[in-house]
Parts: structure tokens; C-alpha cells; sequence
């Protein structure tokens, strides 16, 4: 017997199938699917999110000094004349950073393993591409899931029945996170 379900799909659709799924739920918190791809869909999520309940704490506070260019009121760079060229002004500027540790860089590469990397357009800024910005979860896990399931052992998901599919009767479930 097989240790997982097949799907209907070869493995790099099921396996696609499942990132996207995965992905999906991280970001948006709940999505509507069959029973089936829930449960498979389920084992990847819990597996993630004690990754990171598991790493949350295991990092370093590191301050770093950075060259960053001086702008103006506009958001442009401002330039200054040396030796007859025009060069970009600097000021050094002190950050605090978190720096992971060998055990906790492993774990948000195995997250990036099976999650896709999301792009976030907000609503006003429809069809502009400068509004976009790329959306980090696997630091979403670590920073907004990991403290709030630490008191968990496990049980991260809920499966909710909704009802038959019209088009071929498959049970469709509401799967969340608690």
C-alpha cells in the first residue's frame, strides 16, 4: 500500500499541486479543496510550522553598518560634483539584524524547498508592476505562526466538510489553520 495518495497526478504534478496548496494555506490562511488533496496538503503544513516552532528562538542579533544613498524630498539620489564628475552621495547607517544560526538557516531552506515564492499587488495599485512586493514565508512562519502555535504539539490545521462538488461529487473541505 502506498504511503501517500497519487492524486490522478505523475509526481511533479502531484508534487506541484502540493506546493501550491501549501503555499496557498500560508498565506491566506484557509483554502477550499477535495478531502483527498487536504489530508496530503495537511502533512506538509504541520511538518512546516513545527519546523518552525521548533527554530523561532535559534537566532543572533547582529548590528551592521551600511553605505545608503542620500535622497531628496522626490525619492531621488542625490549627486554631488567631485573632480568635475557627478557621484551618488552616501551617509553610513547602523542596523540591528537578525542573523540565523547553521540550525535554523537549514530549516528556512527546507521551507523554501516546497514553497513557491509569492508576489503580493495590492488592490489600488492594480496592473503597476513598481507597487508589487515579494512576500517572505518562510520568515512569515518564524515571525507570525511559530510564537503563536509554540504551546502546540502538533494539530496546527482543521478540515471542515462543506459538501459535494456539482461537477463530479468529490468532497470539498475548508481547510484553515487554527
Amino acid at each position: 500500500m502506498a504511503q501517500y495518495r497519487k492524486l490522478g497526478k505523475t509526481s511533479s504534478q502531484r508534487k506541484a499541486l502540493l506546493r501550491n496548496q501549501v503555499t496557498m494555506l500560508l498565506q491566506n490562511g484557509k483554502i477550499v479543496t477535495t478531502e483527498a488533496r487536504a489530508k496530503e496538503t495537511v502533512k506538509i503544513v504541520e511538518h512546516l510550522i513545527a519546523l518552525a516552532v521548533k527554530e523561532k528562538d535559534n537566532y543572533e542579533t547582529v548590528k551592521v553598518s551600511a553605505k545608503v544613498p542620500v535622497k531628496d524630498k522626490d525619492g531621488k539620489r542625490v549627486k554631488e560634483v567631485v573632480d568635475g564628475k557627478k557621484v551618488t552621495k552616501y551617509e553610513t547607517v547602523e542596523k540591528e539584524i537578525k542573523k540565523d544560526m547553521p540550525s535554523r538557516l537549514h530549516a528556512r531552506r527546507q521551507m523554501l524547498k516546497v514553497l513557491y515564492s509569492v508576489t503580493e499587488v495590492p488592490a489600488a495599485a492594480a496592473g503597476k508592476k513598481k507597487a508589487t512586493k515579494e512576500v517572505d514565508l518562510a520568515n512569515k512562519l518564524f515571525e507570525e505562526y511559530a510564537p503563536k502555535y509554540a504551546g502546540r504539539n502538533g494539530g496546527f490545521t482543521r478540515i471542515t466538510k462543506i459538501g459535494l462538488r456539482k461537477g463530479d461529487a468529490a468532497m470539498t473541505v475548508l481547510l484553515e489553520l487554527i
